[in-house]
């Protein structure tokens, strides 16, 4: 079976930010339009232009991923049919793995076996970190109302 190798995740530069923040303003301009598709110019490095045309969907993902660049986080692009293993699921939930180990072990995350390693479905994974943050938002709702009932100083 084939390792396969992938590119280390890094910070942006400073003037990576920096761009990230003007391309982000330049390119959420053009995604109020009804238009399917968007045509882009790009230069390469002998200065000569190259019209490339893209979905408008993936321009938003690209204007999503500037955001992100331009707020100094790290990028990593996963398709929602991806599996991951074990300790790519704790990292995206910022879990240990054998906290996650649990979860799937419990049932509250579903998961398929790959010979004897544990995969996780991305789909799956983003499920139920949805549903976490959503019962954790309950939770706070309801710890304020409480503290505001009992006039704790936390109005």
């Amino acid at each position: 079976m084939p390792t396969v190798m992938h590119p280390p995740i890094n910070l942006p530069a400073e003037h990576e930010v920096q761009v990230a923040i003007e391309g982000k303003r330049a390119l959420a301009a053009y995604l109020a339009t009804q238009f399917e598709t968007q045509r882009i110019q790009i230069f390469d490095e002998h200065n000569e232009a190259h019209i490339v045309e893209l979905p408008t969907s993936a321009l938003r993902l690209l204007v999503d991923i500037l955001a992100e660049l331009a707020a100094g986080n790290a990028v990593k692009v996963v398709p929602v049919h991806a599996e991951l293993t074990t300790q790519e699921a704790a990292d995206l939930l910022n879990v240990s793995r054998p906290h996650l180990i649990k979860l799937l072990e419990s049932g509250e995350l579903s998961y398929h076996k790959t010979g004897k390693h544990r995969r996780v479905r991305f789909a799956d994974l983003m499920d139920y970190k949805n549903r976490r943050d959503i019962a954790s938002e309950q939770a706070m709702t309801l710890l304020a109302e409480q503290a505001q009932a009992l006039r704790t100083g936390y109005e």
